[in-house]
């Protein structure tokens, strides 16, 4: 008996840890995957992030990596050109054709026909490797310089697309903000509308109000419900152009760690000289300008030194003959002095086109210096309004809570009906959309005035 319920007990306590072990492995099996950490972003970080990922000054930076590319291929004009040749084949003359007629001085005799014969084939096997070094070449330095100002000019251009889509990022950043404020404002007002209809219905039931206390509520209820079902839609359609903004698929789990009350409001503004100032030395685009005219200046210094001579050396060598076994090597060197003597004008012409391309670039620099001086005065001033207008509305939230509580606190005592309480909740509800909407204005005015100064990816 001792050895049929030990052995009962075996099985038992088998069975019981092959149950948990499938438990333990089901379990596991039906664990979600981990799920991916989403990228907490500040307003700075969204900018910066744009600047690297999106897609316009990603395509700026590969421009910029092929001009490089053509800085290097100047180069070569400076290294040895090396190149190996193998040549097998056969080949036949005609003697008419060296102007020699070959004839015997004492008989007369031609050795060829002298209307011409074939002569051949000649088998030749011909194994070649050649040289050649510029020694002096005015030319090539020029246009390895144009090169190099030009590769300068596509790297601005890089950091100036940067720039531009940090300052979108940026600016749709602020947008998601706003849209999650309006939000939350909309789902206070709705918290509002929620508890007037509260007391509205508690005073029907106590028989000190009236239905149509409660009519007012109800439909002050339902237009903010309507109010929060936009303002939703805002935000997730404002969700969806970060996204975008930021070069990121939609799968990417996105938390923005600022809000529109918590972003700076009373910094130390610069002054307008200041602000242009910063903006002369910091902003990529004037840069990129400045380096374009840089660029098409050196390549008209490029097209005048072709008038230059130019010196190179080169060796040809290499065995040579009919058959393999009695290859001779053969040899050609000397040095070249390549002088340009008249090409119809053509590099002339160049030079006028360059020089033209040079005015262009200089209007295009001088438009946009203007505009750059335009656009921090706009945004200082748009920045100064928003400031004044923030204050303007935080009084105005402030007297609109202050009726609210009043006439809330007369409805309650019976001493009025609701529609005070509606009226009031109506301005409190314009006061709470214009203090988002004065927020969201300085924070798009700080954003465009560090556009304007080409300092976007420095905000924090």
């Amino acid at each position: 008996m001792t050895k049929i319920s030990i052995r009962r007990h075996s099985q038992l306590t088998a069975r019981l840890t092959s149950a948990a072990l499938a438990l333990t492995l089901s379990t596991l099996s039906a664990r979600p995957a981990r799920a991916q950490e989403p990228m907490v972003l500040t307003l700075g970080g969204a900018a910066r992030l744009a600047a690297e990922k999106s897609a316009a000054p990603e395509a700026a930076r590969l421009r910029a990596d092929q001009a490089a590319a053509r800085v290097r291929q100047s180069k070569a004009a400076f290294l040895p050109n090396v190149t190996g040749d193998a040549f097998e084949g056969e080949h036949t003359f005609n003697s008419a054709s060296f102007g020699i007629n070959f004839a015997d001085p004492t008989t007369g005799k031609f050795l060829f026909d002298p209307h011409g014969q074939v002569l051949g084939p000649v088998r030749t096997y011909d194994f070649r490797g050649t040289v050649s070094q510029n020694i002096y070449d005015p030319s090539a330095f020029a246009r390895l310089k144009a090169a190099r100002a030009s590769s300068s000019a596509y790297g601005d251009e890089a950091s100036a697309q940067s720039q531009q889509a940090a300052g979108m990022a940026a600016a749709v950043y602020v947008r998601v903000l706003r849209a999650d404020a309006q939000l939350a404002a909309r789902v206070a007002d709705s918290t509002l509308a929620e508890d007037l209809l509260g007391i509205a219905r508690d005073q029907l039931n106590a028989g000190t109000g009236i239905a149509l206390d409660v009519t007012r509520a109800q439909s002050q209820l339902a237009a903010t419900r309507a109010q929060i079902i936009s303002a939703r839609n805002e935000k997730n359609r404002a969700r969806l152009d970060l996204h975008r903004a930021l070069g990121l698929p939609l799968s990417a789990p996105i938390t923005l760690a600022d809000s529109l009350p918590g972003l700076p409001t009373n910094g130390a503004l610069p002054t307008e000289q200041e602000a242009t100032d910063r903006a002369m030395r910091s902003r990529a685009d004037l840069r990129s300008a400045d380096a374009q005219i840089t660029a098409a200046q050196q390549q008209i210094e490029s097209i005048k030194s072709e008038r230059m001579p130019a010196l190179s050396a080169f060796i040809d060598q290499g065995p040579t003959s009919s058959t393999t076994s009695h290859l001779v090597s053969t040899y050609d060197w000397g040095i070249k002095l390549s002088v340009p003597v008249f090409d119809g004008f053509r590099r002339e012409g160049r030079i006028e086109e360059q020089q033209a391309a040079v005015h262009e670039l200089g209007v295009k620099k001088r438009d946009l210096t203007e505009q750059a001086a335009i656009d921090v005065s706009g945004a200082l001033l748009d920045l100064m309004s928003a400031r004044e207008e923030l204050a303007a509305t935080e009084e105005h939230l402030r007297l609109a809570e202050q009726e609210l509580s009043q006439a809330r606190d007369r409805f309650r005592s019976g001493v009025a009906g609701n529609a005070d309480v509606i009226t009031a909740s109506l301005s409190l509800n314009a006061a709470r959309t214009q203090i988002v909407d004065s927020r969201a204005a300085f924070q798009s005015a700080r954003v465009a005035l560090a556009r304007a100064q080409g300092i976007v990816t420095e905000l924090p």
